[in-house]
């Protein structure tokens, strides 16, 4: 109601602007013909008239009204140049500014829920140098300025930079105009205010914030490098520090292009990933979901049967899995690729110099243009008293642990229910521990909906996996040979006797030893970065974990192509690490897929959608497996087929969700899924069922129900 009655207050002056044929004074020629009455009346009350001319220029500039330009003429006429460009410039600046907030509080929420996701670009360039980008518009009076003040205001620009902003940038325009009225009698259009000459003065003005901010950039760069010393020629183009994901992609790019490059690693070449991550830990996915099966073979027609099987030889299995994939990320490849490839302990000395100690004991100093630190992230390890006394495996040891046992724990306590959580406690439940998950939060998988997370917990429980939510650790206490876990769950304390305690509560960057410190390289839980991935030296970049803000494999490598082309090619050319389109992947049993937003973070941005939804137990080739579980569930804008996000859960579902990755990320919608042929009977066609489902819901009925009469009169 309020929103109302300001548009109608605004609607009523400006007709009342018309009705009454006030703009016929807002013409040079009204001006003229009127000046000497205002001159008048001018001089018998300078006070009164000047409050008058005030408060009309306000509402004027607030509502948008024609007539700006000759109010600022008359300003100098009536006022002088002095005593107009104060006048003009305050009262230009205060209605400018009423406009933006009237822009904003009438249209800006209903923009930004509608528009939200397009407009973040734009909201975060705004919010982050939009002084610099209206300062740029108001030194350049031949852009409307209503225009700007409407448009502004649908931005996150705060109101007061917005004001004192507008008053500088439009003294220069303000200036010209004033004192063009003050030669009135002489001026014959408006058009010969601005000369050729005049444009092009306004014009470099206009370029004088862009040219500001690359002094500012240089001056910022000369006193971040004002204490190092500058090496005059260099041993390389690039150094990588760290050979996961982000490393080896890195250094790959460098030497496609013929950079010459190092790549420094401590550890093992490949990373988390490799190592201890996504390839040992989908190897006992595959042997548990074997051992499921066989467990319930009646579900395929088949005798139920107990699988029998070595433990150690599973183990085995998932070792013998990460050698077969460690030539693809090993030193002799890269260095084959033409990488330099250093096994040792790396330092950055200062921005040019990196100080590797090689595990031979030798130390090697590089110097270079640029520097990637990618070294990635290690598990998390809470504070919990007791917890060393008792011993502990995270993701990253317990392949080589557990590759000691005969057989599985047989009490295993999981502690964080996030995806790391979730996989290994469904995988070891299905080799045969006993299997409690604890999780502080009201739910496991949090970041996914309510009915997703609930789906996950059913699957968990279903192959025998205690799901402890709202249950927070408090200690670990040790009793001879027994170990126990103390949780507490509405004020209650609960013992848990375990056998072996996995620790996966979340990763945290590898920020220590590497020389940040020193060079003062801002940290917090990753290295801060801006958008170009450049820390506070602009020729050292961060990718992968260490920078954030996904801890995904995939991003690791996508970031690893903007790190690498900006570190190479960025003094003519450098790119924003593009976010718009992530997905990931929680391999559990359904497994759940999802890029773009879902449902609670759709409301939690305030960003309108419709769900279309389709349900993976209607589908063919689910049913023929004995899959026919999950759905498909896209968010798209109302009444559009525009997708702004994908949740799939079901068998194959990180594979299903691809086609909704590429859609998105080329602004595909619905209608262009429905439209691709997709091979009978095969997973995919669940994608176009679920476009076939936002077409059904869509369709045109005013339109059928005269196909209906159409064809009941051919029929006769």
């Amino acid at each position: 109601m309020k929103k109302i009655i300001v548009l109608l207050v605004a609607v009523l002056l400006i007709v009342a602007y018309f009705a009454l044929d006030l703009h016929r004074y807002l013409t040079l020629d009204g001006l003229k013909t009127s000046l000497e009455q205002f001159e008048a009346w001018r001089a018998a009350s300078p006070l009164w008239i000047g409050l008058v001319f005030f408060v009309a220029y306000v509402l004027i500039a607030a509502l948008s009204l024609p007539g700006a330009v000759i109010m600022t003429l008359a300003a100098g006429a009536l006022f002088g140049l002095p005593g107009g460009t104060v006048m003009v410039s305050f009262a230009s600046a205060i209605g400018g500014t009423l406009a933006f907030l009237t822009s904003r509080y009438l249209l800006r929420d209903a923009i930004q829920q509608r528009f939200g996701d397009r407009l973040k670009a734009i909201n975060d360039g705004v919010a982050r140098e939009g002084a610099f980008y209206l300062f740029t518009l108001r030194l350049v009076p031949v852009f409307p300025f209503f225009l700007v003040n409407l448009l502004m205001g649908l931005t996150p620009i705060r109101t007061r930079t917005y004001y004192w902003v507008s008053q500088l940038g439009m003294l220069a325009g303000t200036l010209v105009y004033v004192n063009a009225g003050t030669q009135l009698a002489k001026l014959t259009s408006l058009s010969g205010i601005l000369s050729p000459g005049l444009l092009l003065s306004f014009a470099l003005l206009g370029i004088f914030p862009l040219l500001a901010k690359h002094l500012m950039g240089f001056l910022r760069r000369r006193r971040v490098y004002a204490r190092w010393q500058r090496p005059r020629q260099f041993d390389r183009n690039l150094v990588v520090i760290g050979a996961g994901a982000a490393g080896l992609v890195t250094s790959y790019i460098a030497a496609a292009v013929k950079a010459r490059v190092t790549l420094v690693e401590a550890h093992k070449m490949g990373g988390d990933c490799l190592n201890y991550g996504c390839v040992p830990s989908k190897a006992i996915i595959k042997s548990a979901r074997i051992a499921h099966q066989m467990r319930n073979g009646e579900h395929y027609g088949l005798e139920n049967a107990t699988p029998a099987f070595s433990f150690r030889k599973v183990m085995e299995r998932v070792h013998e899995v990460i050698r077969t994939v460690e030539p693809h990320d090993s030193v002799e490849r890269y260095t084959s690729l033409g990488v330099e490839v250093l096994q040792g302990y790396a330092r950055i000395v200062d921005p040019w110099t990196v100080e590797v100690k090689l595990h031979s004991g030798e130390i090697q100093r590089l110097t270079t243009r640029s520097i990637v630190i990618a070294t990635g992230a290690q598990p998390f390890v809470p504070p919990l008293p007791g917890l060393d006394d008792v011993g502990y495996v995270t993701s990253d040891t317990l392949w080589d642990e557990f590759a000691k046992l005969d057989a599985p724990p047989p009490r295993l306590v999981v502690l964080g229910g996030g995806p790391i959580g979730c996989e290994l406690a469904q995988s070891f439940a299905r080799l045969g521990s006993q299997v409690t998950q604890i999780e502080r939060g009201t739910r496991i998988m949090a970041r996914e909906d309510e009915e997703v997370s609930a789906l996950a917990r059913d699957s968990l429980t279903r192959d025998g996996v205690a799901a402890l939510t709202g249950h927070t650790a408090l200690r670990c206490e040790r009793e001879g040979e027994r170990k126990f876990i103390v949780v507490e769950h509405g004020g209650v304390e609960q013992r848990i006797e375990f056998d072996a305690l996995l620790c996966a509560v979340g990763r945290v960057a590898r920020l220590s030893g590497y020389g940040l410190e020193e060079l003062g390289i801002e940290t917090g839980r990753t290295v801060v970065t801006n958008d170009y991935l450049e820390t506070l030296y602009p020729n050292i970049y961060a990718a992968g974990d260490v920078a954030g803000p996904y801890q995904f494999t995939h991003i690791a490598a996508h970031q690893a192509w903007y790190a690498a082309v900006n570190a190479l090619f960025g003094d003519f050319k450098k790119f924003k690490v593009d976010y718009s389109v992530v997905p990931w992947t929680t391999f559990i049993e359904p497994e759940v897929a999802r890029v773009g937003l879902n449902e609670q973070d759709a409301k939690e941005k305030n960003i309108a959608y419709e769900v279309t939804r389709y349900g993976i137990d209607d589908l063919d080739r689910a049913i023929a497996d004995g899959n026919a579980h999950g759905f498909v569930k896209v968010l798209t804008v109302p009444g559009k087929d525009r997708i702004l996000g994908v949740t799939i859960v079901g068998e194959h579902a990180g594979d299903l969700l691809a086609e909704f990755v590429l859609a998105m990320k080329h602004g595909l919608g619905l209608n262009k899924i429905l439209g691709t042929i997709h091979t009978y009977p095969t997973m995919a066609e669940a994608n176009k069922y679920a476009a076939g489902a936002w077409k059904r819901a869509h369709a045109p009925q005013r339109v059928l129900t005269w196909l209906s009469r159409y064809h009941a009169w051919r029929r006769g």
